[in-house]
């Protein structure tokens, strides 16, 4: 029996809405990788985006377990000399763009390279309940059921 390796013309995507409400960050970000990934496909092929395009509302109403919300800290360098910069996760989350929490935490999640950039940009996060995709008629995937660690109390 020869081994299957899915080719870029066999892949079926399918649209998946995550809401996020309530959830903490890293199982929902790893839930989401797994499914950009296509691993929970059983024709999954490591250099074929064989992943589902997800589109995760109410982003800015994820949680944090323990004081991460507080403590944890966002690094970035602006390119100077020194330049460093850093904030908080709550800074971030009580500013203007909160989906750059979800967004990060799923991009630290999958290997870089030319695939990396492509399967990033099957991912679509909006900081509030309506998105514009309702037209490919996203299929609702209940994260929190999956596991009840997956709802932050």
């Amino acid at each position: 029996m020869k081994t299957f390796s899915m080719k870029p013309a066999d892949v079926e995507k399918k649209w998946v809405v995550i809401d996020a409400e309530g959830l903490v960050v890293g199982r929902l970000a790893s839930i989401i990788a797994l499914r950009l990934r296509g691993k929970h496909k059983p024709g999954y092929t490591p250099h074929v985006d064989c992943g589902d395009n997800i589109v995760v509302i109410n982003a800015a109403k994820v949680q944090f377990t323990g004081r991460k919300r507080e403590q944890k800290v966002y690094y970035h360098h602006t390119g100077y000399i020194g330049g460093i910069k850093e904030r908080s996760a709550k800074s971030i989350l009580e500013g203007r763009f909160p989906e750059r929490i979800v967004e990060k935490a799923v991009e630290r999640m999958l290997p870089r390279g030319p695939l990396f950039r492509k399967i990033l940009g099957n991912l679509r996060v909006y900081k509030g309940s309506d998105h514009p995709h309702v037209a490919q008629q996203p299929e609702p995937l209940d994260v929190g059921v999956l596991n009840r660690k997956n709802v932050s109390a």
